[in-house]
Formats: C-alpha cells, sequence, structure tokens
C-alpha cells in the first residue's frame, strides 16, 4: 500500500521535530531561537550538479523546519566556492568570524574541509561534511569539529565487490578519480578484491573535472574485464560508462555510492548505463517501497517534497537534509551554540534520517551505516531497486 498525502504529512512533521523512531530527543530549551547554519558549497565548476542540489536540499529543510510550529528559525549563509579549495577557504573563513554562525556545513570537495581544518578548529565551528571521501574525519583525533554524513568507501566497496562475486564475476577493472575520495575508493575495492579472490586487471585515475576520459577507459577495456567498476561523482561516472561503451565495452558497469545523482538518466548516458548496478541508499527509488515504517514514510515524504519543488529527485539531497537535521538537534540538545557542547551533542547523535540510519560516536565521526545501501539497476532510464 502506497503512503497516502496525510499519512506522510502527519510522519513528516513528527520527523521535522526529531521525534520518528530512532531520532534524537530533543529539548525544549532555546526552541524559539534562530540557528543560523552557513553552507560551503560547489555551486559552480566541475561539482555544480551535486553542490547545487545541496543548496536545494538545504533551502527546502529551511522551509519545512520553520514551519513547524514552536521550533526553533532556521537561516541559511551560502557560499559558492566555485570547485576552488582557495575560494573555499576564504568562504569559511568568513564563516568562522562571524560568531552568529552556530554550524558548518561543506559540500561534495574533500580537500575544500580539510584545507580548512585549522581555522575550524580553532573557531571551535561543528562542521557537517557532505564529501564521501574518509579523510575528511579521519583522523578523529585531529578532526574532532568535522562529522561526515555522506557515503562510506568501506561500505561502497563492501557492499559492490560482493555484488559482483556475486554475479560470478572473476575479472575487472577499475575507474576512480584523482582526488581524495577516488584515492579512497581505488584502496578498498582493492583491498576488498583481493579478500573476494576477485582479479583487478588493471585501474586508471580519471581527473574530477572537464580532462578527457576516453583514452583512459579505452585502455581498459582493451585489457577484456569482465565488469568495470566505477567510483566518481555523477557526472563522470556517466562519462565513463558513455566511453567504455564507444570502446566496444559490452559487460556489467557497477557503480559506487558517489555516482548517483538524478533518478533519470538521459542523452547518452541512459543509453551507456542501461542495466548498470549502483549501491546507494533506498531513498533514491523510495517511491518504489511500501511506507511500513515511520522512517521509510519520512523518507517518502522527503522525495515527493523535493520533487514537487524542483522537477525530480537528485540522489544526494538527502545528505544535505539529514546534516541541518543533525545539526537542529544537537543544537536543542546542547541547550544553545556554544562550540564544545554542540561538538559533543553532535558525536553523539543518533536518528533515522532520510538517507538511513545515522550513528555518530567520539571515535566514529562518520555517521552513516552500511544498513543504509542498497543495491540500484538502471532499467528504462532510471534507477529501480534491483528485485
Amino acid at each position: 500500500m502506497r503512503p497516502t498525502r496525510a499519512m506522510l504529512a502527519v510522519v513528516t512533521s513528527a520527523a521535522l521535530l526529531g521525534s520518528a523512531a530512532g531520532c534524537d530527543s530533543a529539548t525544549t530549551e532555546d526552541t524559539a531561537a534562530t540557528i543560523l547554519i552557513a553552507a560551503d558549497l560547489e555551486l559552480t565548476g566541475s561539482g555544480a550538479s551535486v553542490g547545487t542540489a545541496y543548496k536545494n536540499a538545504l533551502e527546502l529543510k529551511r522551509d519545512q523546519l520553520n514551519a513547524v510550529p514552536g521550533g526553533p528559525r532556521i537561516e541559511l549563509d551560502i557560499k559558492d566556492n566555485r570547485s576552488d579549495s582557495k575560494l573555499s577557504a576564504q568562504n569559511i573563513t568568513q564563516f568562522a568570524n562571524n560568531s552568529n554562525v552556530a554550524a558548518l556545513i561543506t559540500g561534495a570537495c574533500a580537500e575544500c574541509v580539510i584545507d580548512s581544518l585549522e581555522t575550524i578548529t580553532a573557531r571551535k565551528l561543528p562542521t557537517v561534511s557532505l564529501s564521501p571521501s574518509s579523510d575528511v574525519v579521519l583522523p578523529v583525533t585531529e578532526r574532532q569539529f568535522i562529522f561526515k554524513l555522506a557515503s562510506n568507501p568501506d561500505h561502497n566497496a563492501s557492499a559492490l565487490v560482493s555484488e559482483i562475486a556475486s554475479s560470478d564475476i572473476d575479472r575487472f577493472a577499475l575507474v576512480t578519480t584523482t582526488d581524495p575520495y577516488g584515492e579512497n575508493m581505488r584502496e578498498m575495492i582493492t583491498n576488498e578484491a583481493r579478500n573476494a579472490d576477485m582479479t583487478k586487471v588493471g585501474d586508471r585515475p580519471i581527473a574530477p573535472g572537464d580532462a578527457e576520459v576516453d583514452t583512459s577507459v579505452a585502455q581498459l577495456v582493451a585489457l577484456a574485464p569482465d565488469a568495470l567498476v566505477v567510483g566518481a561523482l555523477p557526472e563522470r561516472a556517466q562519462e565513463v560508462a558513455v566511453s567504455a561503451r564507444k570502446a566496444g565495452f559490452d559487460g556489467p558497469i557497477y557503480f559506487d555510492a558517489a555516482a548517483a545523482g538524478d533518478l533519470f538518466l538521459s542523452g547518452e548516458a541512459q543509453k551507456a548505463s542501461n542495466g548498470a548496478t549502483m549501491v546507494f541508499s533506498q531513498t533514491l527509488t523510495i517511491d518504489e517501497v511500501i511506507a511500513n515504517t515511520p522512517a521509510k514514510a519520512s523518507r517518502a515524504a522527503w522525495f515527493s517534497d523535493y520533487t514537487s519543488r524542483y522537477g525530480t529527485y537528485y540522489g544526494p539531497s538527502s545528505f544535505a537534509a539529514d546534516a541541518v537535521q543533525v545539526i537542529v538537534n544537537g543544537v536543542q540538545r546542547a541547550g544553545g551554540t556554544n562550540g564544545d557542547a554542540l561538538r559533543l551533542a553532535i558525536e553523539t547523535s543518533q536518528m533515522d534520517g532520510i538517507t538511513g540510519p545515522i550513528r555518530l560516536t567520539p571515535t566514529n565521526h562518520s555517521g552513516l551505516m552500511p544498513q543504509a545501501l542498497v543495491v540500484l539497476v538502471a532499467d528504462s532510464g532510471r534507477w529501480h531497486l534491483k528485485a
């Protein structure tokens, strides 16, 4: 049975108040206060598609929370870093110098938050990164004020290799980007494949941005792999798929969670990715799921609201929405926006987020649990849950 609009409205209100099953309990202290959340995002440049989705999600989540009677008022200060870590550092310094900023959200760029580590730490500015790279939160002892809600390379690699092995594929080639996340993914996939007695016939690093990928992908295709594994952000991952098909590769393509973007595929990517497999949060295809729990119903409501406002659904949007909720819950639990108190509140956060179950601890600042990942398959121009 599909949830009715009335059911979704009831569950959404509960979720926005942080009272859905598994969520942090919020105190009534400071409920009328204003919480200013800063965001440094890639709104132009190579990361623009993901950064724009994050911005859309932040604004939608802000509006939803501000519509809850008696809750805190959420304000956003969003700056474009143009996919440039130097400009990002300037943005973050400006945010850090504003004593009204309670917390910071950063986008997919791992270098951006890492390069501003000293500023974030000195200001005691709780920061939630939406980068998939594990480097943004490790080692935790040096990144006490940084948290992460995007997918994790080790979880992605484990799920992907398990899925590939179940298809009796022994030989694969790997494409990853030359950024911290790509390096994380290359290491994790290589280790997981070794443990599964699978053979990596070759790998090629590609630039995250506009550089040509055809030659690198063709070199891998020439090695005759049984499958191609891709670790890259959405547009880059789709370019790799198109290049592989142009080079004559007709085998299966596997995308990691960083490749999740628009629910619908179009153009050359639609044909090239048809039949491809990807691991990602169930929320991307929640319209195919029976909303038989409060958590699933709140995810379905988010999917519906995002789609209604923006015309389509973009997978990583849920990371940004969960980041806002974690910060708001933390402020309410801490009784204010003091940096040390808010950090302590955030690093003990537990909630059933829009993306999936989130558990943060003093020794684990990467909150998304591996249970959030499911297997998706591209068919007829969109992603579906694997049957």
